[in-house]
């Protein structure tokens, strides 16, 4: 068999396997660019964000922005919190590789060219924002806006993936 056409297969497998090693961004103050981040605005007024790799799917990057604007809710006193403000925004990145061996010329007296192969591959890392305003008491029912923060914080307790100790 052709060694660069084997050496090609190694590498593309290579490059699968380690793209398969990529995991979701676990719920976590920011680092590196990923995970949770707030500043506050005013005493009862936060921008809370949430950054995603890769790996991590929007509606997981959006649950873990509730997620976080409950538990700030809570640790600040309040009950509940309205969404003033919110935004999801996409960050897609293509990446093209290609492989092969370039020329022309005579392999004996066979004439040949050079073959090639090009990939194509998009990655998508999604980024919440909301900005929060917090309140005590009972949240009104009619506020499609508001959410309960201890009852939100239970709910999505199951689904939040924390980083794993090293």
């Amino acid at each position: 068999m052709n060694k660069p056409l084997i050496r090609t297969a190694v590498l593309l497998s290579l490059g699968a396997a380690l793209a398969a090693c990529v995991t979701a961004t676990p719920y976590q103050p920011r680092e590196r660019g990923f995970g949770y981040a707030e500043q506050k605005l005013e005493s009862n007024r936060f921008r809370v964000s949430f950054s995603g790799n890769s790996a991590t799917p929007r509606e997981t990057v959006e649950n873990y922005l509730l997620y976080r604007a409950a538990e700030l809710t809570l640790a600040q006193g309040y009950d509940y919190f309205v969404l003033a403000a919110k935004d999801t925004d996409a960050d897609v990145r293509y990446q093209q590789t290609f492989s092969g061996f370039p020329g022309f010329g005579y392999y004996y007296f066979y004439p040949y060219a050079g073959a090639g192969v090009s990939t194509t591959q998009s990655e998508t890392r999604y980024a919440a924002q909301a900005d929060v305003v917090m309140f005590k008491g009972e949240k009104r029912s009619e506020d499609t806006r508001a959410f309960n923060a201890g009852e939100l914080k239970a709910n999505l307790e199951a689904l939040v993936v924390r980083p794993q100790a090293s």
